[in-house]
């Protein structure tokens, strides 16, 4: 494409096509599962860059996608113009007013220890490797969202570029209704360059992984059942049935075997936090007890997700309330008499401080939700049809007690539960916001919503 020597000629970083060494790293995300085979790749060194690339998109009919870590790829992406903003990992920490803002392309990570030194902590995911945007502009819920909510909640402020090169800056005053959309919406309408929300004070935690053995699987999920409604709002929890790999990375008691994970987060006196852990433990034996007071920065030694790519298959769907029957049929599809190539089935407890809005109102999903079901399974191409299965086997057990609706970054590979994420009225204002915002379909992100 000749046109290219004119792009490269308007922007700092790289633009890269099929035939350059650095196209296929520079795009594969953490997640290679989904491969995307875009016809440009503009790796930007600026917000310059990113309105250049998007005039070029919409110029040459070349329909654009962001992307920094590629955790959430979605849908693979065959042509188009990808932009990548994993360079601009610019924080800044304001502690007089308790708020972050961070470039397109920051990570939690980056941000995290900036936050600790004033006793801060940002609403980050299970993960935080994971980037801050693409996850705030879907909600963001991770291991303290029952104590503070959504991370979406806290936005105040972002910048964007949309569709016509326009940059925008945008909060509860200024366009209120785009606001309102990309707060929970994560609508495909511009390339945020700035975003600003607040953070929390929460310098320690008092939580961590409790590992018991697969054979228990039964009395620790309906003790979890029981005990989860109970908790004060202190507390997000989760139970996973893991069945991780036979390989050395994996410690020994874990290893090759199926086990069920407790996550426990307990903001607050970590005396407290025992009391309000001690009936799990009492339901069953551990094998593996890592539940201590640490400080928040260290909030990925929860759920210890991995922290190197790989190609995985991620689903999830939403729950109205876990009876004895629902915990009976998912044992039956996932318990220790199950042969499935998953490698985590997890019931994740929302409620709390996520059920209610919080400051301006917002698209966010997922509120009315009690729990939380995600089905991941490594997802080389030979072991596909398998996990495929797999998946739809767990999440069809539950569907007798499921919302209807799923939690939009809980999404990753698996897109066809993509619109469920928001109720019909949400789903339709967004569809609006996206026409006026994008009536000739210049962006197109993850999930397709047309």
């Amino acid at each position: 494409m000749t046109a290219l020597s004119g792009l490269r000629s308007h922007v700092r970083g790289d633009v890269l096509t099929g035939e350059d060494p650095r196209y296929a790293s520079a795009h594969s995300g953490f997640n290679p599962a989904a491969e995307h085979r875009p016809e440009v790749v503009v790796r930007v060194a600026d917000a310059a860059d990113i309105r250049a690339a998007i005039d070029f998109g919409a110029e040459h009919g070349l329909r654009v996608r962001a992307q920094a870590t590629g955790h959430g790829k979605g849908e693979p992406m065959d042509g188009g113009l990808l932009v990548l903003t994993d360079r601009l990992r610019g924080v800044e920490v304001d502690p007089a007013h308790r708020t972050a803002r961070v470039g397109a392309g920051a990570r939690w990570q980056d941000l995290l220890p900036v936050a600790a030194a004033h006793g801060l902590m940002g609403l980050c995911g299970s993960t935080p490797a994971v980037g801050v945007v693409g996850y705030t502009l879907g909600g963001g819920t991770g291991p303290m969202g029952r104590t503070f909510g959504f991370n979406s909640d806290g936005v105040r402020r972002l910048r964007m570029i949309d569709a016509g090169g326009r940059e925008l800056e945008i909060d509860a005053e200024r366009e209120p209704d785009l606001f309102w959309a990309m707060r929970g919406g994560k609508p495909d309408v511009g390339i945020v360059t700035e975003l600003e929300f607040d953070l929390v004070t929460a310098p320690t935690y008092y939580g961590g992984g409790v590992y018991f053995p697969g054979e228990q699987a039964e009395r620790i999920l309906h003790a979890f059942g029981d005990w989860a409604p109970s908790l004060p709002d202190s507390v997000t929890a989760s139970a996973a049935l893991l069945r991780l790999p036979d390989v050395p990375v994996v410690p020994e008691p874990l290893r090759g075997r199926l086990s069920v994970h407790l996550r426990f987060v307990h903001v607050g006196d970590p005396a407290r936090g025992a009391e309000l852990l001690a009936p799990m433990l009492a339901a069953g034996t551990p094998i593996v007890d890592l539940v201590a007071e640490y400080p928040s920065v260290d909030i990925a030694s929860v759920h210890r997700d991995p922290t190197e790519p790989m190609p995985a298959r991620d689903e999830g769907m939403t729950l109205r309330d876990l009876p004895p029957g629902a915990i009976d049929a998912l044992l039956e599809a996932a318990g220790p008499g199950a042969d499935l190539p998953l490698v985590v089935v997890e019931l994740r407890h929302l409620g709390g401080a996520l059920a209610r809005e919080q400051g301006a109102a917002s698209a966010v999903g997922g509120r009315e939700a009690a729990y939380n079901v995600t089905v991941v399974g490594a997802y080389p191409p030979p072991l596909r049809p398998a996990v495929d299965a797999g998946s739809a086997a767990v999440l069809a057990a539950l569907a007798p007690w499921a919302t209807g609706g799923s939690l939009i970054n809980f999404q990753g590979y698996a897109t066809q539960r993509a619109r469920a994420a928001w109720d019909a009225p949400t789903r339709a204002r967004l569809d609006a916001i996206k026409e006026r915002w994008d009536p000739e379909r210049v962006f197109r992100f993850a999930y397709s919503f047309d």
